[in-house]
């Protein structure tokens, strides 16, 4: 793949994996747009890795209490922050995990992979984004995050392996009905991205090692390099904003977005 190519996905990714507009979409919709080749799977996933190292940058307190938590929780014991933290995150992870494994058995995750289905995710989920935001408390905060909320922001999140859904939206928008604030509901959305993306890492590298294909080894750390750049600048201003502005910039976007892309498909 040309620099080019790769710093222009590793841009797309980093601004739009925080953003609650699909950062998989946009990814999917570059090359049926632009006439450019799929990057395919492998690039997808290191530009993920890109953005994970930014997220762990930027809330790096909290990944250093989870992970500190770690060995208590490995014993069995949840008797500390940090423990409780690691446990309702990898609660959090498994719905994502048991129906990304559904659909790469079935072979659904490519067939999806389409300008219709993200047409109709962008808006639905926008729209539900919208409801949620504007109709749900503001109550919680992310110290009132429980085992029952982790399951049910989980299964928020599983749904996001639908292209043009959103992964930080699907999480921001159940924080939201569950009645967190929406910078308490951003950045428990965040926090769960790190297993998640970790273990699509895993798989990718694993995918690399396997083919020992050197070439993409190389694409995929280039992307994953600027991909962290852009990623944090986009996570920190996004951060900032939500003190003032609520998620409707992002659903007018999405609904727009989501329209063109319907026009297109079914022109």
């Amino acid at each position: 793949m040309s620099l080019f190519h790769l710093l222009l996905i590793a841009i797309i990714q980093g601004i739009t994996e925080f953003l609650p507009v699909s950062s998989s979409g946009h990814l999917i919709l570059l090359p049926n747009l632009t006439g450019l080749a799929d990057q395919g799977q492998v690039i997808d996933g290191a530009v993920h890795v890109g953005t994970l190292a930014a997220v762990m940058l930027y809330f790096r307190k909290d990944v250093a209490l989870m992970f500190g938590g770690l060995p208590r929780l490995l014993t069995g014991r949840i008797d500390t922050e940090g423990a409780r933290l690691a446990f309702l995150l990898i609660v959090a992870t498994v719905p994502v995990i048991l129906f990304g494994l559904f659909l790469a058995l079935t072979g659904l995750d490519d067939a999806m992979r389409s300008i219709t289905v993200i047409g109709w995710t962008m808006l639905g989920f926008g729209l539900l984004l919208y409801w949620f935001d504007q109709k749900g408390a503001e109550t919680k905060r992310s110290a009132d995050w429980n085992l029952r909320d982790a399951i049910r922001m989980g299964l928020w999140q599983a749904l996001a392996l639908i292209p043009g859904t959103s992964r930080s939206g699907a999480a921001i928008t159940g924080g939201r009905a569950l009645g967190y604030t929406r910078t308490e509901a951003a950045r428990i959305s965040m926090l769960m991205s790190i297993p998640t993306i970790i273990a699509s890492g895993v798989f990718i590298a694993g995918e690399v090692i396997a083919e020992a294909d050197a070439q993409a080894a190389r694409d995929g750390a280039i992307a994953a390099l600027f991909a962290f750049l852009s990623a944090l600048l986009a996570l920190t201003l996004m951060m900032r904003l939500l003190r003032s502005v609520s998620f409707t910039p992002y659903v007018i976007y999405r609904v727009i977005l989501g329209v063109i892309l319907l026009w297109i498909a079914y022109a």
